[in-house]
């Protein structure tokens, strides 16, 4: 009698798959366009968008109250002359950076289930950098003038001043926008060509006909796009790790203490791409249910996800620690007192609020049952933005309230003027994404098409972005 033989090496188990079972070219690209080319819109699409355009004329009534009073009704002062509006930006600033991180670095990886959520967070990157862009020009005071920030020929010979960080802030910013908006269209080109082709409605044609730019599909088209996409997607790369580090450096190369750190570029990039991800993930958990797109959006993306999320998050805790152990470690009885006062201060409750959403909370990840309940991964990353708000009002308004000279400390509290601005500012990001979810493809249909089974592809494309 034989004795048994033991597998040593036993075969892992496969990987959930990308996309659900039974889909062929045809049918992922009928259920995309669907949601696009429907006649009748669905009353969820239309609740929402009336609750974001709410929101939005929240906005404009802040903005207005602002232009005709000044910055002075969002309650800075002296010392603190950076509120809630610069909070803002920077927590907006680093939402958008999820978008090019999942888009152009994952696609240099080759990490193929980027694919279904790469074109909303690509669209989630412009609208966030819409609202980001908003505040530091309202926060001018004069938002008008906002040209004099740009270096151009003028009667008085005054130029910016390039040592200045916020001048730094104008040209990445508004250059990560710039590349993140072609890219994101870019990869539009083919998917806008199958509604066009798909539409029924002669205007519907001729707006997506021009916007399509002549696509065909044919081997030229396809060669020129794929040259120009991996181009983009390599340099938009460096800008997901510059962009933010020249945000951090609005307070690193300052003297204020909290301010004054070597750790500030990459933690502020982790944190972006913390709270990045962290926004994805509260965008997409409810669009794939009321959308009915669980099996292109499916568990293996949001566990991958939540990984990003952890491992990020892992790197923000320990960007908390290292500067808690510094500022002891260095001697410095400014640096000792700022920490101390975020822990028993004014602004102690924001603190350990944010510790307790930014450490503790993203900790429950590791446990692969909690990564594949949906709902409550949806809980976190809404507790995780919450934590990462936090975070930059602590850093912007704790640390200007306690500064060297004990005589001018004062606290500072937002009105609700900064809360309706902030909500505002959501408000044009939600109706935005509304009106993206309803014209545009919101998942890349032909990339899409390229985890069909090889055996569930037509052996001749015939899709109308892919004729020659």
């Amino acid at each position: 009698m034989s004795s048994p033989s033991f597998n040593q090496n036993p075969t892992p188990e496969p990987e959930a798959p990308l996309i659900g079972f039974g889909y062929n070219y045809a049918t992922v690209t009928d259920k995309i366009s669907a949601i696009v080319l429907s006649k009748r819109t669905p009353r969820t699409w239309l609740v929402g968008f009336a609750i974001a355009f709410a929101l939005l004329m929240v906005l404009m009534l802040a903005i207005g109250k602002l232009l005709f009073v000044g910055v002075g009704v969002w309650g800075i002062q002296i010392p603190v002359g950076w509120g809630w509006a610069i909070v803002n930006f920077v927590w907006w600033v680093g939402i958008a950076h999820a978008g090019t991180l999942i888009s152009a670095i994952l696609l240099l990886l080759h990490q193929e289930w980027r694919t279904s959520i790469n074109r909303f967070a690509e669209a989630m990157t412009l609208f966030a950098v819409a609202c980001a862009g908003m505040f530091p020009l309202l926060h001018l005071g004069r938002p008008w003038l906002f040209y004099w920030l740009f270096p151009y020929p003028n009667t008085m010979n005054v130029w910016p001043q390039f040592r200045s960080p916020l001048i730094w802030d104008v040209f990445a910013v508004s250059t990560y926008a710039t590349v993140s908006l072609i890219f994101w269209y870019v990869g539009l080109i083919p998917d806008l060509a199958t509604i066009r082709d798909r539409s029924k409605k002669t205007l519907s044609q001729k707006i997506y006909g021009i916007f399509a730019m002549g696509w065909r599909g044919s081997a030229k088209h396809w060669k020129r796009y794929e040259t120009a996409y991996l181009l983009l997607a390599g340099l938009a790369t460096p800008l997901v790790v510059s962009v933010h580090s020249v945000v951090s450096f609005d307070f690193a190369v300052g003297i204020v203490p909290g301010w004054h750190s070597a750790i500030f570029p990459p933690y502020f990039v982790a944190g972006a791409i913390f709270s990045g991800f962290a926004m994805v993930l509260t965008i997409s958990i409810p669009v794939r249910k009321f959308y009915g797109l669980e099996d292109f959006i499916t568990e293996r993306h949001l566990n991958n996800m939540a990984k990003v999320l952890l491992a990020t998050g892992l790197i923000v805790a320990y960007g908390y620690l290292m500067e808690t152990f510094m500022a002891f470690y260095a001697g410095g009885r400014f640096d000792k007192y700022m920490i101390m006062d975020r822990m028993t201060g004014h602004y102690m409750n924001f603190y350990w609020i944010l510790l307790t959403c930014n450490v503790v909370v993203p900790q429950f990840l590791w446990i692969p049952k909690i990564r594949n309940n949906v709902w409550v991964l949806w809980v976190i990353s809404i507790l995780v933005n919450v934590g990462m708000w936090l975070e930059r009002y602590v850093i912007v308004v704790q640390s200007l309230a306690r500064d060297f000279v004990p005589s001018s400390w004062r606290n500072y509290t937002g009105t609700h003027w900064d809360v309706a601005t902030f909500l505002g500012s959501i408000g044009l990001f939600l109706t935005l994404l509304f009106l993206f979810l309803r014209y545009v493809p919101m998942i890349s249909i032909f990339e899409l098409r390229g985890l069909v089974p090889k055996g569930d592809a037509p052996a001749a494309s015939t899709g109308a972005s892919q004729r020659g």
